[in-house]
């Protein structure tokens, strides 16, 4: 499965009973769609069942931490919460700053809505330097490199069934 990464260890877990929201950004949609059909696929293989995967989209990734939460309390409120949330977005290099400022505030967000929210919250943020970059990690360049979409649901399988009940 992967180059470096979760390799078979996620084989171990079952998902047969958790409910997995995905949120994408709409940017760079080829990218993207790649990514989100990556994360569903290893969510399937892994148990989880297509009514148990949720899946919403937001304007772009820096929309993605305010969205994940927002999708939290939504699925909560309807008495459906999540075990997990892969929020998918793809940021790739331009000629200015804003690159380096979005990276940066995406993840440190993502990262502290993990506390907050206390749900698995999987880092699914592409920052790529190229489209080719961005393009490979999808797993659109045949033999390059594989979907890290699958990577995503392996780890968001994991995190949710190692949550206390």
């Amino acid at each position: 499965m992967a180059v470096k990464g979760l390799g078979e260890l996620d084989q171990n877990y079952d998902g047969s009973k958790l409910r997995i929201g995905i949120i994408h950004a709409r940017w760079n949609k080829k990218i993207i769609d790649a990514l989100v059909d990556g994360a569903v696929q290893r969510l399937k293989a892994l148990g989880v069942t297509d009514a148990n995967i949720v899946i919403e989209s937001v304007p772009g990734s820096f929309e993605l931490p305010y969205g994940s939460l927002q999708f939290l309390q939504r699925q909560q409120a309807k008495g459906e919460p999540l075990d997990a949330v892969i929020p998918i977005g793809v940021l790739i290099k331009g000629s200015t700053m804003h690159f380096e400022y979005i990276c940066d505030s995406v993840t440190k967000a993502l990262m502290r809505l993990n506390f907050d929210a206390k749900v698995p919250i999987i880092f699914g943020v592409l920052t790529c330097i190229t489209e080719e970059q961005a393009e490979a990690r999808a797993g659109l360049i045949q033999g390059k490199m594989h979907n890290h979409g699958e990577d995503w649901g392996a780890a968001a399988v994991e995190m949710a069934s190692k949550q206390p009940k």
